[in-house]
């Protein structure tokens, strides 16, 4: 029986190539906690920093095939931490500009329009819009929007992949913001 823990980083990711769950889970081990602590040190938010951690290691699995390793897991993680990291600090920006761009929309809007907008009514729209979509659509959207999942915890829960739910998020969201014109940011932030 092999002991993956004496073995190397470039042997375990030998092992890893091919599909050996033992060599990855030795790989986790070794490197998820000093990956955590990197990733915390930057976002300052524990669960975000959890969640670009297990993104790091879903994405190591899910490439393992044409994984190629150049200097060390050490240096693999750090650089994959560094990246993970921004891209999530994107994300974020993105998301509150679009929060921002939607609520100067709105404030902006016709005050006419607005008085004469009830929004027991409005609500009760969006949710008839919600419930009109494909059913897997409206689950993934409800997952997002009214559980808070991430995408990942999405579908892991549904269990398809992360672009799949990408998809339906896009869909739900396109579906959305034709029937509200510009409003589907705030709306939601009413669920």
């Amino acid at each position: 029986m092999i002991q993956y823990s004496s073995l190397t980083d470039f042997e375990l990711v030998d092992f890893l190539k091919n599909g050996e769950e033992r060599a990855f889970r030795e790989i986790y081990e070794r490197h998820w906690q000093k990956s955590y602590l990197m990733a915390r040190k930057r976002l300052s938010d524990d669960t975000g920093a959890e969640e670009v951690v297990q993104d790091i290691f879903c994405k190591l699995w899910r490439k393992r095939d044409s994984f190629t390793l150049t200097k060390g897991l050490d240096n693999y993680f750090a650089v994959a931490v560094k990246f993970e990291v921004i891209n999530q600090l994107a994300k974020k920006a993105r998301h509150t500009r679009f929060e921002k761009e939607t609520f100067t929309r709105f404030s902006e809007a016709d005050n006419s329009t607005i008085e004469d907008l009830d929004l027991k009514e409005l609500k009760e729209q969006l949710q008839q819009s919600i419930d009109a979509l494909p059913e897997k659509c409206r689950q993934v959207f409800k997952l997002k929007y009214e559980q808070e999942y991430t995408q990942l915890q999405i579908a892991a829960e549904l269990d398809i992949s992360e672009k799949t739910v990408e998809a339906h998020l896009s869909k739900a969201r396109k579906t959305l913001k034709g029937t509200f014109q510009g409003m589907l940011g705030l709306l939601i932030c009413f669920l």
